[in-house]
């Protein structure tokens, strides 16, 4: 087999995510030779626009994926939440890491989100978690804020703010699990598309490296996240308003819960669609046909024309 490069992020967390890619990689097969290629993405440049400017223009995967297609790397790994629905001709989603807890967590001075005083100030970089906050506590003062992981504890730690919400995974990966304060329940807290998961973006025609990170997919999540991103798709991946979804495997059973919620936040929608693992993409789309019975699509606001 050719030596490889792996396309990567460069902050602390995606490279500790591809890493971990890479030593499962050699596990499978030991004699491979591997390099990381560490990139640096819109996303990472604009680190102080709000995210929801970008709304479907996968700010952390656009110089990834043009690096693929220029065949300066044979595959990108992605935290799966950053990577659009629509993936560009020539390219493919080939293979999903088995997914860590997908949770949402809170990370505070001050408890847990029950505990927190009237106003305390709590910072999110992400629509979704502020619109479910807000229908739980209304009286919490939730600010945006960027950076990465480290910038983001300084601002509690700090005094900045009172707390954060920021994805279980993140912290798991970087080892600071006990600065976790609270494991946000998914029934209010429905988390992105893909979080919690790592996928793996190839060249459609790359028959080698196809057959490499298949070896590695992890099935129950592939099902799940199929479902989740079939559900996105089909509601609009590119729009504004926030929508979430969570798969689960059990007993061939998948369960996937979905969310949809006014731009204010002011109408939260949930419904849940179960069916067998064959057919992933068919229960994301059932489920977002559910949702729209229900009225999602007044809640959706497509991206402005260019």
């Amino acid at each position: 087999m050719r030596e490889i490069s792996i396309g990567t992020r460069g902050s602390k967390l995606a490279v500790i995510q591809a890493e971990w890619l890479l030593t499962k990689l050699r596990e499978a097969f030991p004699a491979l030779k591997a390099s990381l290629a560490k990139i640096t993405t819109s996303g990472d440049r604009y680190s102080t626009t709000v995210f929801d400017d970008f709304a479907g223009q996968g700010i952390f995967v656009k110089e990834l994926e043009k690096a693929l297609l220029d065949k300066q790397i044979d595959l990108a790994v992605h935290s799966l939440k950053d990577l659009p629905t629509e993936v560009p001709e020539g390219l493919t989603l080939a293979a999903t890491t088995a997914r860590l807890d997908p949770r949402d967590v809170l990370v505070s001075r001050a408890g847990n989100h029950v505990e927190l005083a009237p106003g305390s100030k709590i910072g999110t970089g992400s629509h979704r978690r502020a619109v479910q906050l807000h229908a739980l506590r209304p009286d919490l003062n939730i600010c945006n804020i960027r950076g990465n992981i480290d910038t983001r504890l300084r601002k509690v730690s700090g005094g900045e703010v009172d707390g954060i919400i920021v994805a279980a995974a993140a912290l798991i990966r970087l080892g600071w699990e006990d600065r976790i304060t609270e494991y946000l329940p998914t029934e209010h807290f429905t988390p992105a598309v893909g979080q919690g998961a790592l996928g793996i973006e190839i060249r459609s025609d790359d028959k080698e490296i196809t057959k490499l990170v298949s070896a590695i997919n992890d099935e129950s999540t592939w099902q799940c996240i199929t479902a989740e991103r079939a559900f996105l798709q089909a509601l609009g991946g590119g729009c504004r308003a926030p929508i979430a979804a969570i798969g689960t495997v059990s007993d061939n059973i998948l369960r996937l819960s979905g969310m949809v919620a006014s731009a204010d936040g002011a109408h939260i929608l949930r419904a849940i669609e179960e069916s067998d693992t064959l057919t992933p993409e068919k229960s994301g789309k059932l489920l977002a046909k559910k949702m729209e019975r229900i009225g999602a699509l007044q809640h959706i606001a497509r991206p402005k024309s260019q």
